[in-house]
């Protein structure tokens, strides 16, 4: 049993305390109040400095100072190679990579260092997640979205078959007498199956956009090595276990075969719950935009790490919540937040992928390699033909189901685009040596199919893609016209699965966005704009900007009132002097601005109710709207007859001569009836040379003005009535309704009404006075 002395105590130190000092130091502390001394003992003397203001520990900066030198040589190497086009058009980015890593790990061990290694650790918790976050929160979703069945036929079953054909064949290879691979078993090469048999999305990512295919190849490939990770990550930790087992059962089987499903929808359950979290922290931040961006980043990261505690899909969750978190956070924080994020992912992913190339190439050098020529050579034959066949015998049965068809174009490019990379080579690196011994071997093989695809197939896709006229991706970005008919087709779309009673994925599509306005833009978007359309969002975003850059440049007062911001787009105000410029504008009086602009842009858009084919009501505007259509064409017509008749001003009175003219040319029209009474006739003898009674039409037109509007029965049997027309409903055409004081419209009425010029021709439309009225 261990015993522990008495502290020694100092007896001047004890004398020192009174009974009743609660305040005093402990009696142990005194050891270590002692007196410095400059007394050493000579045993344990340092050296003195030459310089003691200068020193050199670069053991203490070793590890971040070697960190920003890879970062600095990849930046390095990435700039030099777009400056030079003549090399970067010929050559892919990756492969040049790959070759300064080789030039780089050559020369580390040429001067007797160890280069570093590509750690499977390094890899997949710090390389990997920004390139996946990335392409998961600026995912073209509609493209995926559509072609979902296809990329999953791709990923699935397309990579179950790769990993069972290439294992069965490299099993089948092992066994060939004199090959000296006798003692690799059949779990050890369906392992070594499932990691070479994946799509790399980093390779896929950087030659793919290299030679600008058009969005349904990319989007195909792409997804594809997206989602292969959860089948990748079942079967490598499936064949593992498996490994260790003395026996398969059949149970294990159906166990493995569910922990697929645990595998990718678990992480997609991930994913989803800290995009949800992302975008209701982002509700919140509009005091406190600067760290709006950092929010982004550490709930995607949290999400890839939780899916990784539990062997989920990692990519899968970061994918899910990038997706998700995307159109809330974009709706709640600001416009200098969302470049900040754009910017910042999109760095960071190049910096990951340069340095991953890079390690490639330095692994390669540095790493143990164990070559077979047998089973390297096998390996790179067998992953070709897996693919071409998979591909095809995928397709013809997925054409089957396709509106748009793969044409033999597209089964080539998607065949020759499944590029593997540095996941494989991280998995491998995972391997164990107890259990698999031929792990050199396997790495040796995985980096072979590696650099082939990479060089070979990378180099030559772009040539193949030009040879071949395959149709290259659109530069030009989506105009507000191709936003509308768009939706206008999806709704169409729509209607037509529900009148068929088909539930494809355009009805499931509608479900989905009903759900997100009704429930979700409520709980995770703040302020107005939970309830406006997409397209209206749009609008009003675009239209703010302009306005407060018109603001900001002072060049608002320049432009009328009448002017709406749609046609501000294409002024460009001059510099006002300098005594005119306004004063910078505060942020609270900015954000008032801002109010007051939204405010008015939006009931200004919410006078016409959006097309909803589930509530297929009368609109209480849309009448108004198209009678005022109609109003002001007809008050166009009158203009222009007005302007084509009336050439010479006349008198307010009828001579006899011209009334006698215009009777005798259309005397039905000025016939009165027998039954009528109180109504001004005109009676003239077409005979006699003088009328007998004349009548001034403006003073008949005021005594119609103060006379009651007559009922529908009196109506039906008048004869010639002139009265003013008046306004159907207030407010409803307030624009084209003449007021009381419009004399100078009235005397032109009346000028036109007197001298109405020449009969127009019937082709040309009906008279200007109709018979009957």
């Amino acid at each position: 049993m261990l015993t522990s002395e008495p502290p020694y105590r100092d007896p001047a130190v004890l004398s020192a305390i009174e009974p009743g000092d609660v305040t005093a130091a402990p009696p142990d502390v005194s050891q270590e109040i002692r007196p410095l001394t400059n007394h050493s003992s000579p045993g344990h003397s340092k050296p003195r400095k030459a310089f003691p203001v200068l020193g050199i520990d670069y053991t203490h900066v070793r590890i971040p100072f070697e960190i920003s030198l890879w970062i600095l040589l990849a930046c390095l190497m990435k700039l030099g190679f777009h400056v030079i086009p003549s090399v970067s058009n010929i050559v892919p980015e990756s492969c040049l990579l790959i070759v300064v890593g080789l030039l780089v790990g050559g020369l580390i061990k040429g001067v007797g260092e160890s280069p570093p290694i590509l750690k499977s650790d390094i890899f997949f918790l710090f390389l990997l997640p920004p390139i996946i976050l990335d392409a998961g929160y600026f995912l073209p979703l509609r493209q995926f979205t559509e072609n979902l069945g296809t990329i999953l036929i791709f990923a699935v079953v397309g990579t179950l078959w790769n990993a069972f054909f290439l294992g069965g064949l490299m099993y089948a290879v092992c066994q060939i007498s004199g090959t000296g691979l006798n003692h690799i078993g059949l779990l050890a090469n369906l392992l070594f199956g499932s990691i070479i048999s994946a799509v790399d999305p980093v390779a896929v990512l950087a030659v793919f956009e290299e030679i600008h295919i058009n969005e349904l190849l990319h989007i195909l490939v792409f997804g594809e090595s997206l989602l292969n990770d959860a089948v990748t990550v079942v079967l490598y930790h499936l064949f593992e276990e498996y490994a260790n087992f003395d026996q398969v059962t059949v149970t294990d089987i159906v166990l493995g075969f569910l922990s697929f499903f645990v595998v990718s929808l678990g992480g997609v359950f991930v994913g989803v719950v800290y995009g949800v979290i992302a975008a209701f922290t982002s509700r919140f931040t509009s005091h406190i935009r600067v760290i709006e961006p950092l929010f982004v980043f550490l709930y995607s990261y949290m999400a890839y790490l939780s899916a990784e505690l539990f062997h989920l899909s990692g990519i899968m969750a970061l994918i899910a919540s990038g997706v998700v978190m995307r159109p809330y956070v974009e709706a709640n924080i600001s416009h200098k937040s969302h470049t900040t994020i754009k910017y910042f992912l999109k760095m960071w992913s190049s910096v990951s992928e340069t340095l991953i190339f890079i390690f490639l190439g330095v692994s390669t050098v540095a790493g143990q390699h164990y070559w077979n020529w047998t089973f390297v050579i096998s390996t790179l034959i067998f992953c070709l033909i897996a693919r071409v066949l998979g591909v095809l015998g995928l397709t013809w049965f997925i054409n089957k189901f396709r509106i748009v068809k793969l044409t033999p174009k597209d089964q080539f490019i998607i065949a020759y685009g499944g590029l593997r990379g540095a996941i494989a080579f991280s998995l491998g690196y995972l391997l164990d040596y107890e259990h698999f011994g031929m792990r050199d071997m396997f790495l040796t093989a995985i980096i072979t199919v590696i650099f082939f695809t990479v060089f070979v197939q990378g180099m030559t896709i772009r040539p193949l893609v030009d040879l071949l006229a395959v149709k290259k991706k659109q530069e030009t970005k989506r105009s507000i016209n191709e936003e509308i008919h768009t939706q206008f087709l999806d709704h169409l779309l729509t209607g037509i699965e529900d009148i068929c009673g088909h539930y494809g994925h355009h009805h499931w599509k509608d479900k989905l966005n009903r759900f997100n306005k009704k429930y979700m833009k409520k709980c995770l978007i703040a302020g107005e704009r939970s309830k406006e359309p997409q397209l209206i969002a749009f609008y009003h975003k675009m239209e703010m900007k302009q306005a407060i850059e018109l603001v900001e440049s002072g060049g608002l007062g320049k432009i009328p009132s009448a002017i709406s911001t749609v046609s501000m787009q294409n002024i460009n105000p001059k510099a006002l002097p300098v005594e005119r410029i306004l004063p910078a504008l505060s942020k609270d009086k900015e954000e008032e601005i801002r109010k007051i602009l939204r405010n008015n842009l939006q009931k200004t858009r919410q006078r016409l109710r959006s097309y909803n084919r589930h509530t297929l009501v009368a609109d209480p505007y849309e009448e108004a709207w198209n009678q005022m259509l109609l109003r002001r064409q007809k008050a166009r017509q009158l203009e222009q007859k007005m302007n084509n008749f009336l050439t010479v001003p006349s008198h307010k009175l009828d001579s006899p001569t011209m009334s006698r003219a215009r009777i005798g040319s259309d005397p039905l029209a000025y016939e009165p009836k027998s039954d009528s009474e109180n109504l001004p006739i005109i009676t003239i003898d077409p005979a006699s040379p003088q009328s007998p009674e004349s009548v001034d039409l403006v003073n008949e037109e005021l005594k119609g003005m103060s006379r009651l509007p007559p009922s529908p029965e009196e109506e039906e049997e008048e004869g010639l009535v002139m009265h003013v027309k008046e306004s159907s409903s207030p407010g409803t055409d307030d624009v084209f309704t003449p007021g009381a004081g419009d004399s100078p419209s009235n005397q032109r009425m009346m000028r036109c009404l007197s001298d109405p010029g020449p009969r127009p021709a019937p082709e040309e439309g009906e008279p200007f006075i109709p018979k009957g009225q």
